[in-house]
């Protein structure tokens, strides 16, 4: 299963196409499509001339956006709750999973902080211990982290980033949430830096919430994203905050002033709206370029830059390659380090690479739409 990396430039990205650029900085910001551009142009130009606007333009954009995130992970739109990033996912589990004094939040060094204060607060206000494992070396104790989930009862939730934002390292996390499950322990995800290059089928994998923002590699809008609930754990849990939409009559705009107390049956009571209509319109057509393009390919071809990336680095001794070698340890994200990784960040800017450096290590975020060649001209860049 593949696709035509030269037609989906020329058609998507055609800046990438004229070589404007060679964009490997995925992990900070995504480009936005050219059928999303023009979603968003369209809209917005209705925005601005608000009389021009339908009903179609409204809830039932809202609506898509759910249907797309919900195909693009194996799940049913009703466990979708629209969110503007993923700091508001993340604060979504950690205000409303049932945990409580002598409990323990198991995390693990070298999070993102989106995934670590708001659990670092919410544990604080309930008596509950936010407990940080320490890395081997520069990754996540694998070990460590298996070990307190089967052994210390006080463990109630584990909150994860599926991919690290910096080393590009991956946790198992059907491993690590089957093992959750079967101790009745809450399993909280932060997808961002995983799903777009990698596949998940939450019916597969046990996660009970999952946060994902859209602005990085699904290639959306800043301010739009989604966050999954568990099925079964909806109706379970109450919002932290609430919104105008999120009960189970807001459909009927006829009885706004019942103010009926029964929460939405769906992940929709977990909204916040008004929510941005023009940017998740825009969401909306680029997760669909990934379901058309089919997340496998999209996986493979990142996998191949990888497996590329990795025998590069085998083979230059002045490279170091931090993230791990195996396929199934590793995303998208790429960390490098070299013996001046300033210089070699400078000579990256001068061939017009984006790029970023984090914690030490040069950053290469390639995606979907990027070239073995372009890949090649990169790393010949890093050791000097």
């Amino acid at each position: 299963m593949s696709y035509d990396i030269d037609a989906l430039r020329k058609r998507e990205f055609p800046w990438a196409a004229r070589g404007e650029a060679i964009y490997f900085d995925h992990a900070s910001t995504g480009p936005i499509p050219t059928r999303s551009r023009k979603m968003i142009a369209a809209m917005g130009e209705k925005r601005a001339e608000p009389h021009r606007l339908g009903a179609e333009d409204y809830f039932p954009v809202l609506q898509r956006a759910r249907d797309r995130a919900a195909r693009l992970i194996g799940a049913n739109a009703r466990s979708i709750a629209l969110v503007t990033n993923t700091s508001h996912g993340v604060n979504i589990a950690a205000r409303v999973l049932p945990y409580g004094p002598g409990d323990v939040v198991l995390s693990t060094h070298g999070e993102f902080p989106a995934n670590v204060y708001p659990w670092m607060a919410a544990a604080q206000e309930r008596g509950a211990e936010h407990r940080l494992l320490p890395l081997r070396g520069d990754l996540p104790d694998e070990e460590a982290l298996m070990q307190a989930i089967e052994r210390d009862p006080r463990v109630k939730v584990v909150a994860l980033s599926w991919v690290s934002y910096w080393s590009g390292h991956r946790f198992d996390i059907t491993k690590i949430g089957t093992a959750c499950r079967e101790r009745g322990i809450f399993f909280a995800v932060d997808a961002i830096q995983g799903l777009g290059p990698l596949m998940l089928d939450v019916k597969s994998t046990p996660i009970d919430i999952l946060a994902c923002g859209a602005q990085k590699w699904l290639c959306s809008p800043w301010g739009v994203g989604f966050t999954y609930v568990r099925e079964g754990l909806i109706e379970q849990l109450v919002p932290s905050e609430v919104g105008w939409y999120a009960q189970a009559s807001s459909g009927d705009f006829s009885k706004f002033l019942d103010y009926d107390p029964t929460w939405a049956h769906d992940a929709r009571r977990f909204e916040v709206i008004t929510l941005d209509f023009v940017h998740f319109a825009g969401m909306a057509e680029s997760i669909g370029l990934f379901l058309e393009l089919g997340p496998a390919a999209v996986a493979a071809h990142v996998r191949s830059l990888g497996d590329r990336a990795v025998a590069f680095a085998d083979a230059t001794p002045a490279v170091t390659l931090v993230t791990p070698r195996e396929p199934e340890r590793r995303a998208g994200v790429l960390a490098f380090r070299m013996a001046d990784v300033a210089a070699a960040s400078e000579r990256l800017k001068a061939a017009r690479v984006t790029h970023s450096v984090r914690e030490g290590c040069i950053r290469l975020a390639p995606h979907f739409y990027n070239t073995m060649a372009e890949l090649d001209q990169v790393l010949e860049l890093l050791p000097g």
